[in-house]
């Protein structure tokens, strides 16, 4: 039975197919499409792919888009399950004040990295970075309890809000560096200093409350632009949503 993972955010429809719904199953193949696209993916990618035997997504995006989605997915004549966050799934606790309020991109990555570092034998309070249209930065600790998180603007949000913000500034094209001494490096540098300082800020966050320092995992579109500039050692993980979706599919279809 081959499952299909789908992963809605603000700005593209990220998928990936595997053998089965269970972790560590092979990928079988895999794409992504900006949302304005995404009514053309029952007649391309999706047209080239085995019909699944089970579909589970998160989505982020509003109603509209999840009804686009459900149309093509007719392809197939599927319902596919959606993750709403709960109080407690695949052994991590939900610290939310309203547990069902937390994004379910964010729950997703959290049990992702949680049983990520579970599979290497790791038990260490852990700090989950999604680098994406908006940045969030949570804190699980060593028992795989949502500790709470936090929200800010993506570099691109930052630096539009800039440009509307303040006469003469426009979006740069400038690199990050230490002493910046032009505009677009500054406003480069700084959108990129300010997402690494709130993740370092968390760090040490965790690591006062936890009385140990949390491994660090950072994923989502942006993630490998953050990574060189960051201030605590990270690990890249680019299919983070997915290995979440994995793990909660192989608890529900599976047993």
């Amino acid at each position: 039975m081959t499952f299909l993972a789908l992963d809605v955010g603000n700005t593209r429809l990220k998928w990936a197919q595997y053998d089965s719904p269970t972790t560590g199953a092979r990928l079988l193949a895999q794409g992504a499409v900006f949302l304005e696209n995404i009514d053309k993916l029952a007649e391309g990618d999706w047209n080239s792919i085995a019909a699944p035997g089970k579909i589970l997504g998160c989505i982020v995006a509003g109603d509209a888009i999840k009804r686009r989605v459900a149309e093509q997915l007719e392809l197939w004549d599927i319902q596919p399950h959606w993750v709403v966050s709960s109080p407690q799934e695949a052994g991590v606790t939900n610290g939310y004040d309203h547990p069902a309020r937390l994004g379910a991109d964010r729950w997703v990555a959290m049990i992702g990295a949680r049983h990520r570092l579970i599979s290497r034998g790791v038990h260490k309070p852990c700090v989950v970075v999604m680098v994406g249209t908006a940045v969030t930065v949570e804190a699980i600790d060593a028992h795989g309890r949502f500790l709470g998180g936090i929200i800010l603007p993506g570099h691109g949000i930052m630096l539009r809000a800039l440009e509307s913000g303040t006469a003469g500034l426009h979006v740069p094209t400038g690199e990050v560096c230490d002493f910046p001494t032009n505009t677009s490096d500054a406003l480069t540098s700084g959108g990129t200093f300010a997402i690494a300082g709130a993740v370092q800020r968390m760090v040490d966050n965790v690591t006062r409350h936890c009385g140990q320092a949390p491994e660090c995992i950072m994923t989502g579109g942006a993630g490998w632009k953050m990574a060189p500039s960051m201030s605590v050692n990270v690990e890249l993980v680019e299919s983070l949503i997915f290995d979440g979706l994995l793990e909660i599919a192989e608890r529900r279809f599976v047993g």
